[in-house]
């Protein structure tokens, strides 16, 4: 897959694209049948390339810098989530001042056309999009048919009365329900990113943890999860299963908030490389122990309670 982070001065195989638009924070199962329905429109008698237009960093970001971080995935979970539903371009599109200045019609003249070359855009029935987001499903209609380009409208997905849709992932999460999150997603809650130094404790306990940091990213409720674990970049390339604290380490007065995974059967050096955290099942709240020996006890009865959820799932 091809990452393009602007709409001009694009390669000749980037324009022309049948494409799904809008902000895909999860790739959960809404999007994905947005992505179907943009690859249907690519095929014959298209012939066209599939790509995905997003936005970088997400609108709600850019309005609100301030508010907590909620989003689902960075930019390089989506990315590697896309390109393995076989997107061959995304479309990154730096999100600022000038896209947000833009009218309806503005980005359909300026960047859906003069700069994609658009040839079919599907969106979800939800779409909306512009200068204070005065564009909606059937303006794209009415812009597409004066501009030249397809549109497609893909109606909400959902179940029990209920749409899919990042924010109903991220209750779910905030919950500890991450098999209702999974329902939704169509594939694990993954927490991605670089192993950093930690405090090395965990090793000093005979538990070795990878440490994640939680940027910018929605935390799911605190506490312990069973969870599989992919390691993306090194000599250890590998799949296997783990137990992980979400948290804020309360014994030793940290309040920044991260991910330490212990990988069961791994012995390895994790740091600088990046993991893909799945979380499978929410075992126990965060606690603050008597001792650190209570606390190395509870470690063992968390990693025992995992390997028997995760030998069930």
């Amino acid at each position: 897959m091809q990452i393009h982070r602007d709409w001009t001065g694009l390669p000749a195989g980037a324009r022309g694209a049948s494409v799904a638009m809008g902000n895909f924070d999860g790739v959960h199962l809404g999007h994905r049948a947005v992505i179907e329905a943009a690859r249907q429109a690519a095929s014959a008698p298209l012939g066209a390339p599939l790509g995905v237009v997003t936005f970088e960093p997400h609108p709600r970001q850019f309005f609100a810098p301030d508010a907590p971080p909620f989003r689902l995935m960075n930019a390089e979970s989506r990315a590697n989530r896309l390109a393995r539903l076989g997107v061959q371009h995304l479309f990154e599109l730096p999100f600022g001042p000038v896209l947000a200045g833009l009218s309806p019609e503005a980005f359909a003249r300026e960047v859906l056309v003069a700069g994609l070359a658009v040839c079919h855009v599907t969106v979800g029935a939800d779409f909306v999009f512009g200068k204070h987001r005065a564009g909606h499903v059937a303006t794209l209609h009415d812009l597409g048919q004066q501009l030249g380009f397809g549109v497609t409208t893909v109606p909400l997905l959902g179940a029990e009365g209920h749409s899919f849709s990042s924010t109903a992932i991220r209750r779910a999460l905030t919950e500890g329900r991450p098999r209702e999150a999974e329902r939704m997603l169509g594939h694990l809650h993954r927490i991605e990113g670089e192993v950093v130094h930690g405090d090395k404790r965990g090793r000093q306990f005979g538990w070795p943890t990878a440490n994640m940091r939680m940027d910018d990213l929605h935390l799911p409720r605190l506490g312990v999860y069973a969870v599989v674990v992919d390691v993306l970049t090194g000599p250890d390339r590998l799949s296997c299963q783990g137990v992980a604290s979400l948290g804020v380490r309360p014994m030793f007065g940290r309040n920044a908030p991260n991910l330490e995974v212990h990988l069961f059967d791994f012995d390895g050096d994790l740091y600088g490389q990046h993991l893909s955290v799945g979380l499978v099942e929410f075992l126990r709240d965060e606690a603050r122990f008597d001792s650190v020996q209570v606390l190395i006890d509870q470690i063992a009865a968390d990693a025992e309670q995992a390997r028997a959820v995760l030998a069930g799932a």
